[in-house]
């Protein structure tokens, strides 16, 4: 079994190593592959010194899986290349999403639609996965109308240089950048005691990139073009962990404790849902956890059949790393 990872020195891909380790995946010979600058630095797995190759390389060695997370532009670039050669490539970049023909995978809800034919499969944006396996028991049985997302996405979103924004600001104790400032920030504004309603590129109808991936990722992975959905997306002073406000309406009538216990029963989804004991899902306590944390489960008295719910991971495991890792361990097992 050889694996490459692409972008391994980036802050998904070395996370992506640790779930590849903690998962147990059989890897015979691991190749770890990045950008040129990168080239020539050494990483250490399962106890063993790895040298940073250049993906041509990493093409040439005909890899059974490639795991990516290397920017959209590197993948659209190489992923065809690993595809061509027999890879299976699993992308964690924007580039294939919304390619009718590629599967957008999250494994415990549709990880059918990968085949033996499918040689690049994406991964979905993080604060998508997290939404969608929280919603998705809830749509086979009360049939999902309408969204309404807030998020609170922490700075990890953001990769390196979003973590650096937010504790280069917190050092200085909020003294506002000069503005010939040439600090590489993520940010057009100050991150550090703030909260910017603001991910991704605004587009020309004024949402941005990330509200955009929103709705159409949920309705390619749940099935259901006909949802309506609308988001608004919002970048926090937190290091790791999204955070989202999800009003959901459906088509059928429901009740709290049937909602309870589908969402109990969901795999990777954990229930936190006690007020009196003021138990909900946080981004502090979700930090390096695979889970999905659900909790605030109430009805939303204001339309027929709505619902509120409050939904927590952690975006580098779940949201990316370990979702890869899930779609690589089911591709060994039911492909390869």
């Amino acid at each position: 079994m050889r694996i490459t990872v692409v972008g391994a020195t980036g802050l998904v891909g070395s996370k992506m190593l640790q779930v590849l380790d903690e998962q147990k995946i059989k890897i015979d010979e691991l190749i770890v592959a990045a950008s040129e600058r990168s080239v020539g630095k050494t990483i250490v797995f399962q106890g063993k010194t790895h040298p940073v190759v250049r993906v041509e390389d990493a093409i040439e060695a005909c890899p059974d899986i490639a795991i990516f997370s290397a920017g959209a532009s590197a993948s659209k670039q190489y992923a065809p290349l690993f595809a061509a050669k027999g890879t299976y490539v699993i992308d964690n970049s924007s580039a294939w999403r919304m390619f009718p023909e590629i599967p957008l995978v999250v494994p415990e809800i549709n990880a059918d639609t990968i085949t033996k034919d499918t040689h690049i499969i994406a991964n979905p944006n993080c604060s998508t996965i997290q939404m969608v396996l929280a919603l998705n028991p809830l749509h086979k049985a009360f049939d999902i109308k309408r969204l309404v997302i807030a998020t609170y996405q922490s700075v990890s979103g953001s990769g390196l240089k979003g973590i650096a924004q937010l504790d280069r600001e917190e050092a200085k104790n909020f003294q506002l950048p000069t503005p010939n400032s040439q600090l590489p920030n993520a940010y057009p504004h100050p991150i550090y005691r703030n909260v910017l309603p603001h991910g991704g590129d605004f587009c020309d109808n004024g949402y941005t990139t990330e509200e955009e991936k929103l709705v159409n990722e949920t309705r390619k992975i749940l099935r259901a073009p006909q949802i309506a959905v609308t988001a608004t997306v919002c970048r926090v002073p937190v290091t790791g962990g999204h955070s989202e406000a999800v009003n959901v309406e459906f088509n059928r009538p429901f009740e709290l404790d049937e909602v309870r216990r589908l969402l109990e029963q969901q795999p990777g989804v954990v229930v936190q849902d006690d007020p009196t004991q003021n138990l909900y899902p946080m981004a502090i306590t979700s930090y390096d956890k695979d889970e999905v944390f659900v909790g605030r489960i109430r009805r939303d008295f204001s339309v027929a059949n709505g619902l509120n719910l409050w939904v927590v991971s952690d975006n580098i495991r779940k949201g990316a790393a370990t979702n890869a890792v899930q779609i690589a361990k089911y591709i060994i097992e039911n492909i390869l």
